[in-house]
């Protein structure tokens, strides 16, 4: 069965402006999530649509969109992904209360999060 696509995030150089871009582009509303800069957005209840995170790029970092597909397994599918020519980028990453998070890249560095909810 395939993995599903669950969640994407955009993160810019000022996180509120970038919220206030997206906001304005798509009439997206956030709420704001962990007392910080992450604001989440709200999935449209009328379709199939997922929610996204909107936030301020961590220091040292460049701007970036990625989205992430749920897996059973965080380790072994970064594990697999080297094996097929990528890259872990980020080790498995607990968030509090919901689960938590890796990212790969791809072999033309692309970079894809991966998501297992409840750990």
């Amino acid at each position: 069965m395939a993995k599903p696509v669950v969640h994407f995030e955009i993160a810019g150089r000022d996180g509120g402006k970038t919220r206030e871009f997206y906001g304005k582009m798509f009439n997206w509303e956030y709420e704001m999530f962990g007392g910080g800069d992450y604001g989440l957005v709200k999935a449209a209840s009328e379709s199939n649509a997922i929610g996204g995170g909107v936030s301020t790029v961590p220091p040292g970092m460049a701007p970036y969109i990625t989205f992430y597909i749920q897996v059973e397994d965080l380790q072994a599918s970064l594990a697999k992904a080297e094996t097929l020519g990528g890259k872990t980028v980020l080790p498995p990453t607990p968030i509090p209360g919901m689960g938590a998070f890796a990212w790969f890249s791809d072999p033309d560095g692309n970079v894809v999060g991966i998501y297992k909810h409840g750990e």
